[in-house]
Order: C-alpha cells, then sequence, then structure tokens
C-alpha cells in the first residue's frame, strides 16, 4: 500500500506539472483496476535488470535481413480458398455467398457470375440487418462503396483486371484515415473529423479495386482489449451475443465473422487484430514491424503498432497481405525488405519444418484454461501428422515482454495524448484517461529503461530461430469473455508486438460453450509468408469445424 500511495503522489505531481487534472474518483478506479499495480511491475522488474544496454529503438532492426522470400520451395501452389471455419450465425442467405471467401467471390466477378455492385448491395444490406444487434460498423459509406462497385464493374467489362480484390467489398478500421469521411478512432475528441487525405493502406487498397464499404467499431483510441467503448458501445460477438469481441479491432473481427464483409482491415498494439480475431472465429495477422505502413492511421503506440488483414481464410488473408504490405516513404518505420508473393508458397506444407511448442512462458500458474489448452494442443497435433515436428521450446522471457509491452504503451500513449488530456479531459471515457494517466506514475526513466530491457530480451529470444522455424503458442487464454469484461487478453500476442514478430491466429475448434477457440503461429522477422504457410496447413487439417 506503501508504494502504490507514493506511486499516486508522483502521478499527481507530474500530472499538475502538464497541466492535467486527475478527480479522486479517477484515482480510486485506477487503483481497483490494476493500473498502478502494472506500473509498479514493470519498475520493479526494471530495478533487476543491468542499465548498461543500447535501447532497442537505436538497433538497425530489419536492416540487415536478407532480401529474399524464404518462405518455401519456391514452387508456386494452385491457391485454394481453404475449409471455412463455421458460421455463427445460421440464418437465411439467398445468395448463398454471406460466408464466402474473398478468393470464392473475386473468381465469380472475374466470371462475370456476380456483379461488384451486387455483392456492394448484399453487404450493406446485411449490415443494415444485423448492425443493431451487434455494433459492428461505426460509418457506412453507402454512397462512396455503390460508386466504387459501379467502376469496378465497368473496368471488368473493359478488362481492366486490378487483381483478387476488384471489386470485392470489404470494411477499415475507424482510425484509418480516408478522404471525405469521420474518422473518430472510437473518441469523441474526433468524432467531428473529416479527413482530406487517405491512408497508406486505403490507397492501396483501392488502386487494388477494394470496395471499402464502411468503417468498424474500436475501443476508444485502440486502447482497450475488450470492446468497452463508453462512447459508443460495445461490440456483440456474432457466437454469442452475450459475449464480447476482444479489443481493440472489434467491428472488424465482428463484421467478418459475421459475414457482413469479406475481410477487413485491424490495427495490433498488444493484440488489437489477434484478440478479436481469435474471439471470433476468424484468422488475423500481425505482419512483421514496418511491414505494412501506418501512415494516416491514428496511433497508440508508435512503436509496437502494426496493420493486417483480418478474413475468413488464410488465402484471403495472403491475398490482402499482397496489396498491403510494402516500403512507404511517408512511414519511416516501413523497411526496404523485399515484398514476397504471400499466396505463392501456401499449398507447400509443413512437411519437415520445426514447429517451437511453448513450454513455458515464465509464468507461475497455468498458461490458458483447459479448453485452449486442449485446442492448442489439436493444432499441434494436426502440424505433426502433417509431417512437422515438434520441438519443445522454454521462454520464460514472455511474462517479462508483456511487463515490457505496457510499459511502453503507457508511456508512448502518454505522449500522444497529453495536449487534449490537460484540455479536453471529460472528452475521454474514464478507461481510457485512467489507462492513460497512469504513465504519470512511472519514473522519468520508464521508456529509456523500457527500451534497454527490450533489447536484452529480443537478444535473448532470438536464439530459438537456431532451433525452431516457426513457434505455436495458445492464441487466447480463454473463450470469448462476457460483454464489458476488458480482461487480460493479450497475454500470448502482446509480447510478438514488443519483439515485432509476425503472428497469426487461426480458428482450430468451438468450445462446449460453442465459441471459437483458436491457435497463434509466430514466425521470425519478415517471415509472414512461412506463418501464413503454416497457418494454411492447420486450416487444411481442420476441416469445416460446426
Amino acid at each position: 500500500m506503501a508504494d502504490t500511495d507514493n506511486l499516486v503522489k508522483q502521478m499527481q505531481l507530474n500530472l499538475q506539472s502538464v497541466g492535467i487534472p486527475v478527480r479522486d474518483d479517477d484515482l480510486e478506479e485506477m487503483r481497483v483496476r490494476g493500473f498502478l499495480e502494472q506500473v509498479e511491475d514493470f519498475e520493479e522488474y526494471a530495478r533487476s535488470v543491468s542499465s548498461e544496454p543500447v535501447p532497442d529503438f537505436l538497433a538497425q532492426w530489419g536492416e540487415d535481413v536478407p532480401t529474399t522470400d524464404t518462405a518455401g520451395s519456391g514452387r508456386r501452389g494452385d491457391l485454394t480458398a481453404g475449409p471455412l471455419f463455421g458460421k455463427p450465425q445460421r440464418d437465411a442467405d439467398a445468395s448463398g455467398l454471406r460466408y464466402a471467401s474473398i478468393v470464392e467471390v473475386a473468381g465469380m466477378i472475374k466470371r462475370r457470375e456476380i456483379s461488384s455492385y451486387e455483392l456492394t448491395v448484399q453487404a450493406i444490406e446485411r449490415i443494415s440487418e444485423r448492425d443493431p444487434v451487434l455494433n459492428a460498423f461505426q460509418s457506412v459509406i453507402t454512397g462512396q462503396a455503390l460508386k466504387a462497385a459501379r467502376r469496378a464493374d465497368q473496368e471488368m467489362e473493359a478488362g481492366i483486371e486490378l487483381g483478387p480484390l476488384h471489386g470485392v467489398p470489404i470494411a477499415i478500421k475507424d482510425l484509418m484515415a480516408k478522404r471525405g469521411t469521420v474518422t473518430t478512432a472510437g473518441s469523441l475528441i474526433h468524432a467531428g473529423r473529416v479527413t482530406d487525405y487517405d491512408a497508406d493502406s486505403v490507397e492501396r487498397l483501392e488502386a487494388a479495386g477494394a470496395v471499402i464499404v464502411g468503417k468498424t467499431r474500436m475501443s476508444e483510441f485502440a486502447f482497450s482489449p475488450g470492446s468497452n467503448n463508453e462512447h459508443y458501445g460495445p461490440t456483440r460477438n456474432p457466437w454469442n451475443l452475450e459475449r464480447d469481441t476482444g479489443g481493440s479491432s472489434s467491428g472488424s473481427g465482428a463484421s467478418v465473422a459475421d459475414g457482413l464483409v469479406y475481410g477487413a482491415i485491424g490495427s495490433d498494439t498488444g493484440g488489437s487484430i489477434r484478440m478479436p480475431a481469435a474471439l471470433c472465429g476468424i484468422v488475423g495477422l500481425k505482419p512483421t514491424f514496418g511491414r505494412v505502413s501506418l501512415y494516416g492511421v491514428d496511433s497508440l503506440a508508435w512503436s509496437l503498432d502494426h496493420l493486417g488483414p483480418m478474413t475468413r481464410t488464410v488465402a484471403d488473408a495472403a491475398l490482402m497481405m499482397n496489396v498491403l504490405a510494402g516500403h512507404d516513404t511517408r512511414d519511416v518505420r516501413t523497411r526496404r525488405v523485399l515484398v514476397p508473393d504471400y499466396t505463392a508458397n501456401l499449398n507447400d506444407g509443413v512437411q519437415g519444418l520445426r514447429i517451437g511448442v511453448l513450454v513455458n512462458d515464465g509464468s507461475s500458474g497455468p498458461m490458458a484454461s483447459n479448453d485452449s489448452m486442449d485446442a492448442w494442443h489439436q493444432s499441434l497435433r494436426m502440424l505433426r501428422d502433417q509431417g512437422a515436428e515438434l520441438v519443445e521450446i522454454a521462454m520464460p522471457e514472455i511474462d517479462a515482454l508483456r511487463l515490457v509491452n505496457g510499459a511502453v504503451v503507457r508511456n508512448e500513449a502518454a505522449v500522444y495524448h497529453q495536449a487534449n488530456l490537460a484540455t479536453k479531459y471529460d472528452l475521454y471515457s474514464r478507461f481510457m484517461r485512467q489507462r492513460v494517466m497512469s504513465a504519470y506514475a512511472a519514473s522519468p526513466t520508464s521508456l529509456g529503461r523500457a527500451n534497454q530491457v527490450r533489447a536484452l530480451l529480443r537478444r535473448a529470444c532470438d536464439r530459438i530461430w537456431s532451433q525452431v522455424d516457426v513457434l505455436s503458442t495458445p492464441a487466447m487464454s480463454y473463450e470469448a469473455p462476457m460483454l464489458g469484461d476488458p480482461s487480460r487478453n493479450t497475454l500470448f500476442t502482446g509480447p510478438f508486438n514488443t519483439l515485432g514478430w509476425p503472428a497469426a491466429v487461426i480458428p482450430i475448434r468451438v468450445s462446449d460453450n460453442n465459441l471459437p477457440l483458436s491457435s497463434q503461429i509466430i514466425g521470425k522477422p519478415w517471415d509472414d509468408a512461412r506463418v501464413l504457410r503454416v497457418a494454411h496447413s492447420l486450416e487444411a487439417g481442420r476441416g469445416t469445424v460446426r
């Protein structure tokens, strides 16, 4: 208690020095929610580590990697959609396309079996019907979407084919700028902000002919692992409307899982792509840090943010990565590393690959619930049965990486929000402002120390790549929690934001409560294609789960 009291006093003084007010009720809720305890845990850990290392952000990270794709044999396999995981809602679907994959509908558009305009109208009608229940969309841009769909049809008729996203309805997260639309980032502060430019990812999607139908709900400023947005309400899980979708890409997860759109974009700072994907039973990929530009995307933590696809199949995620990935001069975080064809080796299988099986994450308790562990072990058996070698890997550094992820997020978010907290305190939700303000309880050296520790942990973790080709962990410690429960969803996701390694989640089966359970595949930097290849093998081995 004494240590917490000292943290509170330090935080009050620091907040006062920058002109940010703090109310007594906020202080009490910060104690109850454990925000100050998280600060204290990191400070205690940092004191036990040497202060000599050069901070992680000074490393030439990613610049010395090979500029050739090492994902597979180089043989191009036939691109297949893979079996769909299942349908959370099994109501009537007159077109039969509600739960189709991008691969399937793109082929139909190309063969003129359906038009982009028809698909887009169907998507908008589904959103109109289902969104009052799910609360997955912040905005639907009907006029722009229908105009883009007509243009796609005209281009196809003229023999202009822009690729497999041409004419396909998708959604983007509401922290991505799109010209002429409001980008709220889930906040009241930006509730009327109309952007006059496009994010890099929006430019790439539209250049590939994708039809953006709307922007999806998210937790405020992406700073919650649940969908608990006090301003716009929670997003309900299509598998069970009393359950949460996870955060912060809540609407993207729900809209893809419920068949409203064929793919969506999410952002991921501590797991915000992978958590909703896992809880909603879809595929989610967090690419290597620096692989996808974040230009035009509201930041949560500059050195941890990622952008990536959320889809119903692995092949669809690969198609979207072919569009999204690449260097962008407007985002210094992107690297000049060759972008492979992510679809080229999906069907190469896992024969001979070494799959790391996490057996020690550094925590003292069980890694996950019995259901989650059973589903994960099932995924490992699938890989073994397809010819992979399972190698047990101890990574006790994971528990420390969790602390570092929290410290970096808090401190970088505090920098981003300091000016608005001083002048627009009451426009923030209580949960959001309390999480940000907890950073002011940390020592002045906290961010520098976090990056020193991150450098040490990165070197320690890199050792596993001499033993394995990819690493496997549970995606989540449990099935989807109840609505309004921003639980510690990031236990197996946040550490890999800290490292910047690519990671994908893939649904394996449903629990006894008929809720999705997923597995996570992690790769070394720039090996996103191999991660997708292993995930694709899991998808093929799983079959259709009902």
